[in-house]
């Protein structure tokens, strides 16, 4: 068998690298090879098209097991996760019903939202009445802590899994309200006593929901980290009670690889923060991570497709080794959430477990060439931006100087023109929309607008918002604008030409009308003025425009705006022609179709 081995791996030598990049350089034709293979992330690092065993080199962080310090393949020797969902109080009986419910559907973490109901201990033994608390990890808002902590004390609760939302430091900024950090430190020494008591919860998700970047998202909560330990420790508690008391929230984007890789660097990067406060037990520097699917990139329209980026998103968080995980119901960005959304967003995780298994295999993401450098490259930026915040004084000192919401905005507005030029992809709201739909009662106009505060506070929203705007419009016009797509000359282009153009304009709900192919300039006008559509899109090759487009700028005669598909080389002679209306893989799409919905009167 030896032998045979050796034969069988003598037929297959080891090629090496520069093997590899000879045969890229050749298959480029003089092309160059950083625009055309070597991505540049909006982290603010490059990627390369392929990873070999020889760029795991240097890498420290590859002989750490799960559990081991530090920490970059997990807390722990499983990848056991909490599926957890929240309950809105209104009324205490319903709350508790609706807690148990969850409870017998697969849940074995709930959050309960509490600030719309004055609580007393009754409510409050009402409310958790038939939860086994120590079976459980339960989340509750600040506001109740002292309730909760005197049931814990009445009880003789030890074995508790319970986690407060005080934030002061980054939900107190981030949202303008006053909280006061000196009762926050006073909380963490009441909840000492219990191992499993979290008092702090570090809302990172508040970035990542107003547009932050994934590095920006993780050194911000690093930073706030750190800040949280430094006062804790100043106020006399431990490094031990201090570390212990934290609990981070993250998003969870659509960024795949990179989401995976931002939870492995900032386990590493906060058990090295906590270490250099010399903790009595190393495990006191493990991070406890909650993770959310993103609201920034859900959608009102088309609004199913919110499942897809919820479950892309729950496998990343569940690869990456977090300790629980929410995945948000496909429509709570325009309605409050029913049976049947939170159903199919528990099923999510609860598929993840039982079917595909991913709770039986720890870190498996480990050992890859891309991950493994994925990892170092998020923890390098993301400990540059820790450093620089702490130049400043700190996460709270940077932040009411202003400069944390100014880098979040500029992260913002870049994937806002992303968007409009569909460099990034939002499916449903600025390419390959559902043509017919039109938005039901439900979809508000305030559901799709930005609620812009004034202040030094952090906006969420979502990036669809500005596209799903502009279709809401047109829908609640009255009017049901149209585009007719004249393909003409060589069919392959004309119909991807209007493929391409039928997309377009959906995007706006626009209605469209696609055609096969015209035969004739003549027989193609002739349909499109019987279409009575205000939009005639002529689709063709650019070797055709030349003559079609200013002949069916003739037949038209002003009746529909003239659009050409396409950035033929003819531009010039065509604008000179009083043809000026171009569309291509470069227009910014948005700002391009409020230009037609306003020569519409839309």
């Amino acid at each position: 068998m030896a032998n045979l081995n050796e034969k069988l791996f003598a037929e297959f030598p080891a090629v090496p690298t520069e093997k590899w990049e000879e045969v890229i350089t050749a298959d480029l034709k003089g092309a160059d090879y950083e625009r055309k293979l070597v991505w540049r992330t909006g982290e603010g690092f490059n990627l390369r098209p392929y990873y070999r065993a020889e760029n795991l080199e240097g890498i420290e962080f590859l002989q750490s097991k799960a559990g081991e310090f530090p920490y970059v393949r997990g807390t722990r020797a499983n990848n056991e996760w909490r599926i957890h969902q929240t309950v809105v109080v209104k009324e205490v009986a319903e709350a508790n019903a609706e807690a148990l419910k969850l409870l017998n559907s697969g849940v074995d973490s709930l959050g309960f939202c509490t600030c719309g109901v004055e609580m007393t201990a009754e409510k409050l033994d009402q409310l958790l009445e038939g939860i086994v608390l120590s079976a459980v990890e339960l989340t509750f808002c600040p506001e109740v802590a002292e309730l909760v902590i005197a049931k814990l004390e009445k009880e003789g609760l030890e074995d508790a899994f319970i986690s407060f939302e005080a934030d002061p430091i980054v939900k107190g900024k981030a949202k303008g309200c006053a909280c006061a950090e000196q009762c926050v430190a006073e909380l963490v020494k009441k909840c000492a006593k219990w191992k499993h008591v979290r008092p702090i919860t570090i809302h990172a998700n508040l970035f990542g929901n107003a547009g932050s970047t994934i590095v920006e998202e993780l050194g911000f909560a690093l930073s706030a980290g750190q800040e949280y330990m430094a006062r804790l420790t100043d106020a006399g508690l431990s490094a031990d009670d201090a570390a212990r008391a934290i609990r981070f929230t993250f998003s969870v984007t659509s960024n795949y690889f990179m989401e995976i890789a931002k939870f492995r660097a900032g386990r590493m990067l906060w058990a090295n923060i906590v270490k250099a406060y010399e903790p009595e037990k190393l495990c006191a520097s493990k991070m406890y991570v909650h993770a959310e699917t993103s609201r920034w990139n859900q959608s009102v329209y088309d609004p199913y497709v919110n499942m897809l980026r919820g479950t892309t998103e729950a496998m990343s968080a569940a690869i990456a080794g977090v300790n629980s995980l929410e995945v948000v119901p496909f429509n709570a960005v325009y309605a409050e959430p029913d049976e049947f959304s939170k159903r199919i967003a528990r099923n999510v995780e609860l598929l993840l477990k039982h079917e595909s298994h991913f709770d039986q295999v720890v870190d498996p993401a480990g050992g890859s060439y891309y991950i493994e450098n994925l990892t170092k490259s998020i923890a390098e930026e993301a400990w540059k931006l820790f450093l620089a915040l702490e130049e400043q004084g700190g996460y709270a000192a940077a932040y009411e100087a202003g400069k944390v919401k100014e880098m979040v905005e500029a992260s913002a507005a870049q994937k806002d023109k992303n968007i409009a030029t569909r460099r990034q992809i939002l499916l449903g709201a600025n390419q390959f929309p559902n043509f017919t739909e039109v938005a039901g009662e439900e979809i508000t106009m305030e559901s799709v607008e930005r609620d812009l505060k004034e202040g030094n506070v952090l906006n969420a929203y979502r990036g669809a918002m500005a596209f799903e705007q502009m279709r809401l419009e047109v829908d609640r016009s009255g009017k049901e604008p149209k585009a007719f797509m004249l393909t003409c000359g060589s069919l392959g282009m004309a119909r991807a030409r209007a493929q391409f153009s039928c997309n377009f304009f959906a995007c706006a709900g626009i209605r469209v009308e696609d055609n096969t192919f015209f035969k004739s300039v003549e027989e193609g006008v002739e349909a499109a003025l019987a279409s009575k559509a205000e939009i005639v899109v002529v689709c063709a090759s650019d070797d055709d425009y030349a003559e079609v487009a200013p002949k069916i700028k003739e037949l038209l005669g002003g009746k529909a705006i003239l659009v050409v598909a396409g950035a033929p080389a003819c531009t010039p002679e065509l604008e000179a022609q009083g043809i000026t209306n171009f569309i291509n893989v470069k227009s910014n799409v948005l700002e391009t179709l409020k230009y037609y919905l306003k020569e519409m009167g839309i």
